[in-house]
């Protein structure tokens, strides 16, 4: 179904299950929305003995559009939905990987246990910056038909070819207005940049994984080394790992920290 408005405000779309301790987070990339977990939640459903929590960040999906947009205010975000002293694992893709990692500084107040993180962009060159930069400047860009629109959100989230376009992962990502469409998320969330992922994950209190598909063209397992020895790599998988290899992601995330090491050994 596709949404007919869309938030000023700063609430959050939230999708919870399970009951009780300990909490999981599975935090979606930039541009896309909660809907890109939909082939991991029956996994979640069965196996994880507690609650998760999947939102749509802020400015994204059925979310509210709010400025300010960046790791800072999407970490703000998610620690209001939890409970103080709680511990919580994250699973985060792309961009939601380094809002676990904000989070996991402590510095928002939630009890990280873990992050498992997967397709982080870690190298940035000035140009691509500036292009997002650009990108955030740009005017909505409207759509005549529907089915315009979610072509667009496909190609521009990576799902072209991964998802049904009939399907919520993909109308989730559009809204109609007026006889028209467009995307559901803002458009100024593009120029939030910065702090880097070295940053974070120096000042992070909490073991952190990473991952990536091998065939992922924004992150390699040398981009990754230096804050994860050990990453792992999904072969075959691009940049949606989750979408496409669900069980893979699932059992690296779910690797506890005592089993990494005696791997490493």
């Amino acid at each position: 179904m596709i949404a007919s408005t869309i938030s000023t405000g700063t609430e959050l779309h939230v999708r919870r299950g399970g009951a009780g301790s300990p909490i999981l987070v599975l935090l979606h990339g930039l541009g896309a929305n909660g809907e890109v977990w939909n082939r991991m939640l029956p996994i979640a459903q069965e196996r994880w003995h507690g609650t998760w929590v999947v939102p749509d960040l802020r400015g994204h999906g059925r979310s509210g559009h709010r400025a300010p947009y960046g790791y800072g205010a999407y970490a703000s975000d998610i620690a209001s939905l939890l409970p103080q002293g709680e511990e919580v694992t994250i699973i985060g893709h792309s961009m939601g990987g380094v809002v676990a990692l904000a989070l996991a500084t402590g510095w928002y107040g939630v009890k990280v246990r873990q992050v498992a993180a997967f397709g982080i962009k870690i190298r940035w060159t000035s140009e691509e910056e500036d292009k997002l930069r650009q990108l955030g400047r740009a005017p909505v860009r409207w759509f005549a038909t529907q089915a315009e629109a979610i072509d667009r959100y496909l190609k521009v989230s990576g799902l072209i070819g991964l998802v049904d376009a009939a399907g919520p992962e993909a109308t989730s990502g559009v809204v109609a207005l007026n006889g028209r469409f467009r995307l559901a998320s803002d458009p100024m969330i593009n120029a939030a940049i910065g702090p880097r992922v070295a940053d974070f994950a120096a000042a992070a209190k909490a073991p952190l994984r990473l991952a990536a598909g091998s065939k992922d063209p924004m992150v390699s397992a040398a981009d990754m080394m230096p804050f994860d020895a050990s990453p792992t790599v999904f072969a075959g998988a691009g940049h949606n790992a989750h979408v496409e290899k669900p069980e893979e992601v699932w059992d690296f995330a779910m690797r506890a920290p005592d089993q990494l090491r005696s791997e490493a050994q």
